[in-house]
């Protein structure tokens, strides 16, 4: 039985907060390239983020803070026009937004013109709130993003679970309460303990989704990559491999390997 409440054609910021007032899960996932985009695209998912884990997923670095706005831009700019249905969130990289509002909306400018996206993320409560206020005085939607924020990662020194104590916990309902006024659509929540997070999706009237932070928020997000096992040596305890591409196309290019050493491939019907 399809838990789908309403056949939504094509995704807003509007239909997420329909979504979470007729209690229906968001469904969201990362894509970084026109190829997977598209199949992701038509497999029904809500949202789209073209996230700075490409900077690990797609490129090898360590985190995520080496990834530039051009390297956002093109990767966004490949997903969008693969997309029919879904939203587009991209991620603002790494010191794209932090310190200077004016810098922060004129990079936010460039990803919606140069892109066609649909709407951008930031990491960060009200350390970053002028900047997001600005964003929104030109009419860009913003998604929040509280918990773990892994362009803050030399800060915290690790990636563990986040706001475990109450000091902290207090910190992130006022920060998601405040991204709500200040006039965020949406707020990814990151690796934070569940009651807390069933907390901070009550508390709030915009879409908690959550990626580590159980089930009582309003949706989730995992990273492709992950999700469909192409990447092995991740293995938190949110994560939930839906296919374990790695092993399969191992052993698909070592066939491939195989059948070119010893002249199996191409074959008669597969020459001119």
């Amino acid at each position: 039985m399809s838990l789908v409440k309403k056949d939504y054609k094509k995704i807003t910021t509007n239909t997420l907060l329909e979504m979470k007032n007729n209690g229906e899960k968001i469904s969201m996932l990362t894509a970084y390239d026109y190829t997977l985009a598209k199949i992701v695209d038509g497999a029904g998912i809500d949202v789209i983020l073209v996230g700075d884990s490409a900077s690990n997923v797609m490129a090898g670095h360590e985190t995520t803070l080496p990834i530039t706005l051009n390297e956002m831009i093109y990767h966004a700019a490949s997903v969008v026009r693969a997309v029919n249905r879904c939203l587009v969130v991209v991620d603002m990289p790494f010191g794209s937004y932090q310190g200077n509002s004016k810098e922060a909306l004129s990079n936010a400018v460039r990803i919606m013109k140069e892109t066609g996206g649909h709407s951008v993320k930031l990491e960060g409560g009200s350390e970053i709130i002028d900047s997001i206020q600005r964003i929104l005085t030109a009419g860009i939607p913003v998604m929040g993003h509280l918990g773990l924020t892994p362009q803050s990662i030399y800060k915290f020194g690790t990636y563990t679970v986040r706001a475990k104590q109450e000091e902290e916990a207090e910190k992130l309902i006022t920060d998601a309460q405040l991204l709500e006024k200040t006039g965020c659509f949406a707020i990814v929540l990151e690796k934070v303990p569940a009651k807390l997070a069933k907390k901070v999706a009550a508390s709030v009237s915009i879409p908690i989704i959550g990626i580590g932070a159980g089930v009582d928020v309003d949706g989730q997000v995992l990273v492709l990559h992950d999700m469909i096992g192409m990447t092995h040596e991740f293995n938190p305890r949110f994560l939930r491999r839906y296919l374990n591409l790695y092993e399969d196309i191992t052993g698909a290019v070592k066939k491939y390997v195989s059948d070119v050493k010893s002249k199996d491939f191409p074959n008669e019907k597969e020459q001119y």
